[in-house]
């Protein structure tokens, strides 16, 4: 089994919050309580998708405020926020909001680009500026500075009764050291390392050296701490979608079996135009999962993971894949629960 350059530290996972829209609040409770019982297994982490015009969370960041009073210790994060339909001003006050109900527990993961179904949805989300709205790493580098502390107005004082701050209320100081980037080719790795970001290796990449998955994930991670200002010592978290079947059913077994022969197909060879790899769901015991994870050079690169929980299985299911990551793969990994 090859060696880990470091041991496994931080064990999260990410959920999409699917949901039935006749009964929507069914679902965004099965995301809490899956939360809750994340933070009682001693995850260290706990992340949100976003999925706008669709039956996923749309709003993780309510999900985030919800979720930090129901529990005390487990990080809440992004993977990703996409900020091309949010106003960095507006996101700025409301992160730091969570963050400061939360303890400082909030890690937001963004990316860039135009909107999902942009030319479907442009006149509802920018009906004046649509043509005009920049949609570049500019965008992340407003949040940035705002989350910071920088100024968002010329002005601070007291009109009347009312005090005016000229940065985002509230301030949640360490917020920025937590801000992440989701990045899918070399130049966004390169692009978070040089702003000092965190990097969130995606379960989605861009064959452009390569196309062999675990070898695009390894040079995203090299780029990235090249170019980061701490170098080797610059945080990354791996995405990848693990299913352990150590305590369940048969019938549980063969539904993921079949999840994941579903998806085989996209894993092979880059998807359409922009050459899109999927990772690889790894569906089996612990051990065997263990063993795939030790042959992946990115993996062996990291302390971090976020493993994706399935899309669309059923809460007992993600009660018993959690389970399994808690007490069995994750102590294959070296990893140990945090309960402090």
């Amino acid at each position: 089994m090859p060696a880990r350059s470091v041991e496994l530290r931080k064990l999260g996972f990410l959920t999409i919050g699917l949901f039935d829209e006749h009964n929507p609040a069914l679902g965004h409770e099965s995301t809490l309580q899956i939360i809750e019982l994340g933070e009682q297994l001693g995850f260290d982490s706990a992340w949100l998708r976003h999925r706008h015009l669709q039956y996923g969370i749309s709003s993780p960041i309510a999900i985030m405020a919800a979720a930090s009073q129901r529990t005390s210790r487990i990080e809440l994060g992004t993977a990703v926020t996409p900020l091309g339909w949010e106003n960095p001003l507006r996101l700025a006050e409301d992160l730091a909001t969570v963050d400061v109900l939360s303890g400082g527990r909030i890690n937001p993961g963004v990316s860039v680009g135009p909107p999902m179904q942009f030319d479907r949805v442009k006149n509802a989300l920018y009906p004046d500026t649509a043509d005009v709205e920049d949609f570049s790493y500019t965008r992340v580098n407003r949040l940035l500075s705002l989350v910071s502390g920088q100024p968002a107005s010329n002005w601070s004082g007291t009109v009347g009764i009312e005090q005016f701050s000229d940065r985002v209320q509230p301030h949640s100081p360490g917020l920025r050291d937590r801000m992440w980037y989701g990045g899918a080719s070399l130049r966004s790795a390169r692009w978070a390392g040089e702003t000092g970001m965190n990097l969130l290796v995606s379960s989605v990449v861009k064959a452009e050296e390569s196309e062999n998955f675990d070898e695009i994930q390894h040079s995203h991670i090299t780029t990235f701490r090249e170019h980061h200002p701490q170098k080797n010592a610059a945080r990354v978290s791996q995405g990848l979608v693990v299913i352990p079947t150590d305590s369940a059913s048969t019938d549980q077994v063969k539904k993921y079996r079949a999840y994941a022969e579903s998806r085989r197909a996209r894993t092979a060879t880059p998807q359409g135009p922009a050459r899109m790899m999927f990772a690889a769901d790894l569906v089996g015991t612990s051990r065997e999962i263990a063993d795939r994870l030790y042959d992946n050079a990115a993996f062996r690169e990291v302390d971090e993971v976020a493993f994706a929980l399935p899309f669309s299985f059923d809460h007992s299911d993600y009660v018993q894949i959690l389970t399994d990551m808690a007490t069995v793969l994750g102590p294959e990994l070296g990893w140990r629960p945090s309960h402090g």
